[in-house]
């Protein structure tokens, strides 16, 4: 059965306007390209490089090694942009103007992977590439299980993915993490330095514990505050392109204040290589564990799902007729991009929805478009200076732009969940209840799972996975499967998603 929602264009004799495909295959002059192509480039920047920031400091990795991941995701960003625009063969491409970047939906269980001694960040490549190469081969099958993932379903994930990672950006907002909001008092280490130094007897410990000067300082929060301020100030005045670099323009903002306030150093930026090949497993060879990339495909899934109702949503914006076969091609990309992330050093790829907004601002349904974007984004990959410069911005800056986008993610989750019936089906107030309630276990109890297998982990820490299966459960038991075509009806109407 075809999964078309748009209706074929007339000809060319019976209209002057061009058929729908031209208008997808249309090659643009090259100076309206690039233009064109860096619009798609700066939309999408603030969330490409939001994912590599996340884990590399939850890994306490250097300023350098931060960068090197940030260079790997341009890199790759660009890379799988054009796969998906220009295809390869039969297999792989939907061929329309899709950018792709790391979707945000991973980020729970690999900070639960990156907490995990036995993982770590070769343990998170290792299940990068596991699920994409799984992801590969299931994507034909993925618009058959659509039926799984209804409104109440992907309202949920997609309401629980966002205040997850909520909790990033107000530690961003405050300079770290909550167990440094206190330190052990100088005072005391300079007591003991003392008696020491006399060889008389030790102050009785511990040291008592002060507030960190450094944590949630008033500055750092004033910051974040005129960051968030920006972006607000530019969603409501800004016009078209502008509204929708409303993020970025933020961060731009805010790092020149903590600039001009000596808070970034961009030392680094200048010592840094003007130009360095993105090459395989930085970091080491990737190490697989079963459990991790059985987690890693479950995330896998929820976002070719995501995907799937972005590139029906797409062919109606573009005109172009999309076919079960064009979806299946589109969804091999999202597997192929997770392995070649993986062996390249960063993260899972999706289609990202504000850029298919972008389409629909400029009215330029042309793929070459996000060719020209793929080709931006391979080259400021190998310019580590720009990766060097996107570490260097303060965590307080980024936290007034993380608000927004983390709680912009919740808020679409919210949007679909508005649409759901509950008035005639109360069973659907009982599975967002509960599916909410089982993905906030991580965030508000820790170590709920410490008498659990530890192999588990990755599954057990992840608010959005345990949301997403208790979801997908209860909705079995309550409604049951719906039929296909309501099922892609109801997959087209929410094309904003986690990314």
């Amino acid at each position: 059965m075809s999964t078309s929602h748009t209706a074929v264009a007339s000809s060319p004799a019976a209209n002057s306007v061009p058929p729908a495909s031209n208008a997808v295959d249309e090659r643009l002059p090259a100076g309206k390209l690039a233009t064109l192509g860096l619009q798609h480039v700066l939309v999408m920047y603030a969330g490409a490089i939001a994912v590599p920031l996340i884990i590399g400091r939850a890994l306490k990795l250097q300023p350098e090694q931060v960068a090197a991941l940030i260079s790997a995701d341009l890199f790759c960003c660009g890379l799988v942009t054009l796969i998906q625009s220009l295809g390869i063969g039969k297999l792989f491409g939907i061929r329309l103007p899709v950018m792709m970047g790391v979707t945000f939906a991973s980020v729970s269980p690999m900070l639960a992977m990156a907490a995990n001694p036995t993982l770590g960040i070769t343990g998170i490549f290792g299940a990068v590439i596991g699920a994409g190469v799984i992801s590969i081969f299931i994507a034909p099958f993925v618009s058959r299980v659509l039926a799984l993932f209804p409104p109440v379903v992907t309202g949920t994930i997609i309401a629980v993915i966002g205040i997850s990672l909520m909790r990033v950006g107000v530690n961003w907002a405050m300079g770290g993490t909550p167990n440094m909001a206190t330190i052990p008092d100088p005072a005391f280490a300079e007591l003991v330095a003392a008696a020491k130094a006399a060889g008389t007897a030790l102050p009785a410990g511990p040291a008592p514990m002060i507030p960190n000067p450094q944590y949630a300082a008033l500055d750092n929060l004033g910051i974040a505050l005129f960051v968030l301020i920006v972006i607000l100030l530019v969603a409501k005045y800004g016009k078209g392109f502008l509204a929708n670099i409303a993020v970025l323009t933020g961060i731009v903002a805010g790092t020149v204040v903590a600039y001009f306030l000596d808070k970034v150093d961009f030392a680094k930026v200048a010592t840094a290589k003007t130009f360095a090949l993105v090459t395989p497993f930085q970091f080491g060879m990737p190490t697989f564990d079963v459990v991790a990339i059985l987690t890693m495909t479950l995330v896998m899934l929820v976002v070719m799902i995501e995907s799937t109702g972005m590139f029906l949503a797409l062919g109606e914006l573009t005109g172009k007729e999309i076919r079960r076969d064009d979806i299946s091609r589109g969804l091999r990309v999202d597997g192929l991009g997770t392995v070649i992330g993986g062996i390249f050093n960063t993260f899972p790829y999706t289609s990202f929805s504000q850029n298919v907004g972008l389409v629909g601002v400029t009215g330029v349904k042309s793929r070459w478009v996000c060719v020209a974007a793929g080709i931006i984004l391979i080259i400021m990959g190998v310019i580590p200076k720009i990766a060097q410069a996107a570490e260097a911005v303060p965590q307080f800056v980024l936290g007034g732009a993380g608000l927004v986008m983390f709680g912009m993610v919740a808020a679409t989750g919210i949007r679909i969940l508005a649409a759901v019936d509950y008035k005639s089906n109360r069973n659907n107030l009982f599975i967002v209840a509960i599916s909410i309630g089982f993905g906030m276990l991580p965030l508000v109890a820790e170590r709920y799972a410490q008498h659990m297998p530890k192999a588990l982990s990755p599954l057990l820490h992840s608010g959005i996975l345990l949301a997403a299966i208790v979801a997908v459960l209860l909705n079995l038991f309550f409604n049951g499967i719906a039929s296909q075509d309501e099922a892609e009806a109801a997959a087209k109407a929410n094309t904003h998603g986690s990314e």
